[in-house]
């Protein structure tokens, strides 16, 4: 093996490792609506846990990506820490799918549907399907399938250079020495959990492992012990995502840590004490790709039913290293953990923008409550739910900023974008709960009382908008269409309201009928009222508009109103609702 070998090996490398994250990343993205679906079925149950954390990592290729995610859950008060236990678990088993994978490179055989299995055989082919769909597909979820076949055929590309690069090495003695060397179990454990900490993926250095034993000069001996050190240095990725997180995210990661270590203790003596009795003349051959996978397979299968029974051992164990402090801790709404799997973070933020808006809308009908019946608990509700929304509109503006600089999908794009635009409109419907308070407070330091006139208007009006906000609130939630569409029409007769609402308090303070004090305060009533209004017409444009993939709120709003059949019915039918006559038993 000369220097030009060695150039091949690193280039091979490079192919491996940009391949196998390639074709992660894309598959994470393609499978990101499921794989929310599949983590928020999450049960406490053993096995429901442990096939959770199996399938998510088969479908993303990667146990770390899995645990990170899993001390994000923990850290955001989602997943308890026992849950997280069984996820690990599993995540560790769904691990060994790539190993299987990549075993396919080691196929020999002269017949024809053997050979065919061989990726040197297919790979070609999926790449050529793969830049096709990502070169002139236009939907994201084909180029994303694209990148998973590109990713997977530069994989296999690169395992394959490697394999060439390396195979001079069987003739070298230094090299035959070295894994001599690793046939000590202990210096075996230490490398393989060395490589794995260096480049965060126990996948990719199983893969490395078993490019270097297509030499021929690997061992079962020295194999065994590197893939027990494997599966300790994976532990790095999620022991640095804990950093700064709460006591139960550390818990998880240390979980992860000691279910691995305690899993390769246990068993690492059981290989040496048969290696020393039995003496398997199989511990001296050499290794293929193949056994390799199996060793990896057998190994994480005998760690989950050593450790399955101990789990509570586990989290008491983990909960003795990492004791609580005695002031409470903060959990995060939105875990930047969750940024490196971004479809679980749009779904965070999704949750964390319900909140929001079911508070902005508490503020609001509260609001309206307190003109009512005033009370000092009332008030202090309002304004906590208002700061409640100030809180969450600061924090989802710049995690969905941050979000959206992410590699996502076009449909998680225009989410992230919806999202952006309509915190911000529940946020000023909050801030006009509170102003409908204040006038409240106004009314009663001030000992002003409107005219039944006034009163019955704005029974009328508040109705009316309160119907409106739970159109939007509805259309928001639960992306419905047909709520959205209602809202509208609604706005257009609430505007109406207001004007001739406005205009009898004008002729009821021309006949003196009503202070100046008293209509300065209903004038602000009115316009809250309406500006509330106007801005569910907006939460509920945007709904429509991200069905319709088309962003132009305002456009969109005018091609409705204008010429449309449907909102002319749905106007009228608001408007004979909501007319002072017909609504006059409104109270």
């Amino acid at each position: 093996m000369d220097i030009f070998d060695g150039l091949t090996m690193i280039g091979g490398l490079s192919l491996f490792l940009f391949g196998m994250s390639v074709m992660g990343q894309a598959l994470e993205r393609r499978a990101g609506g499921r794989l929310r679906t599949v983590l928020g079925r999450l049960t406490t149950g053993k096995m429901a846990g442990l096939l959770t954390g199996l399938g998510v990592t088969a479908v993303i290729q990667s146990s770390s990506a899995t645990t990170v995610m899993v001390v994000g859950f923990v850290n955001s008060g989602l997943m308890t820490l026992g849950q997280a236990i069984h996820v690990i678990m599993g995540a560790n088993i769904g691990t060994t799918v790539t190993a299987w994978l990549l075993s396919l490179a080691g196929i020999e055989s002269g017949n024809l549907f053997v050979k065919l299995l061989k990726p040197s055989s297919f790979t070609p082919i999926l790449a050529l399907i793969g830049i096709i769909c990502y070169l002139f597909c236009k939907s994201s979820k084909k180029k994303d399938t694209g990148m998973i076949f590109l990713g997977f055929a530069t994989l296999m590309f690169g395992m394959e250079t490697m394999s060439g690069a390396v195979s001079g090495l069987g003739s070298v003695p230094a090299f035959r020495n070295l894994f001599l060397l690793f046939e000590n179990p202990v210096l075996g454990v230490i490398a393989g959990a060395i490589l794995t900490a260096v480049i965060q993926s126990s996948s990719a250095s199983v893969g490395i492992l078993q490019a270097l034993a297509s030499t021929g000069q690997v061992s079962y001996g020295a194999a065994v012990p590197i893939i027990m050190g494997q599966n300790i240095g994976t532990c790095v990725t999620a022991m640095l995502s804990s950093i700064g997180a709460n006591k139960n995210a550390k818990r998880a990661a240390m979980v992860h840590l000691l279910f691995n270590v305690i899993g390769t203790a246990v068993w690492l003596s059981v290989f040496c004490l048969l290696r020393i009795v039995l003496t398997p003349v199989i511990l001296e051959s050499p290794v293929s790709l193949f056994g390799i996978a199996a060793a990896h397979s057998v190994f994480n299968l005998l760690c989950t039913l050593l450790m399955l029974p101990m789990a509570g051992f586990l989290e008491r164990l983990a909960c003795r290293l990492i004791r609580d402090d005695r002031k409470p801790e903060i959990q995060s709404e939105l875990d930047e953990r969750f940024l490196s799997t971004p479809s679980i973070a749009l779904e965070r933020c999704q949750e964390v923008a319900s909140s929001l808006a079911e508070a902005a809308v508490g503020a609001f009908t509260e609001g309206l409550s307190s003109l009512e019946e005033y009370s000092e608990t009332l008030a202090d509700s309002v304004r906590e739910k208002e700061g409640q929304t100030d809180h969450y509109e600061d924090l989802l503006g710049t995690y969905l900023v941050h979000l959206s600089t992410r590699q996502i999908t076009e449909a998680d794009h225009a989410e992230a974008a919806k999202l952006l635009k309509v915190i911000g409109d529940f946020e000023r419907i909050a801030d006009h709960g509170v102003n409908l308070l204040e006038s409240a407070e106004e009314l009663r330091n001030k000992g002003l009382v409107f005219t039944k006139e006034a009163r019955a208007e704005y029974r009328i009006l508040t109705k009316a908008v309160e119907e409106i906000l739970g159109l939007s609130l509805q259309a928001f939630l639960r992306n419905d269409l047909e709520a959205a569409k209602r809202v509208e029409p609604l706005e257009q007769v609430i505007d109406l309201l207001k004007e001739k609402f406005r205009t009898s308090h004008i002729l009821r303070l021309q006949d003196g009928s009503c202070s100046i004090a008293a209509g300065f305060v209903w004038s602000d009533i009115l316009t809250n009222l309406e500006r509330a209004a106007d801005h569910c017409s907006n939460i509920a444009g945007c709904v429509t508009d991200i069905a319709d993939h088309n962003m132009n709120i305002h456009e969109s709003l005018r091609d409705f109103r204008d010429g449309n059949e449907e909102f002319h019915e749905r106007f009228e039918e608001y408007r004979k609702k909501y007319s002072p006559g017909h609504a006059a038993g409104i109270g």
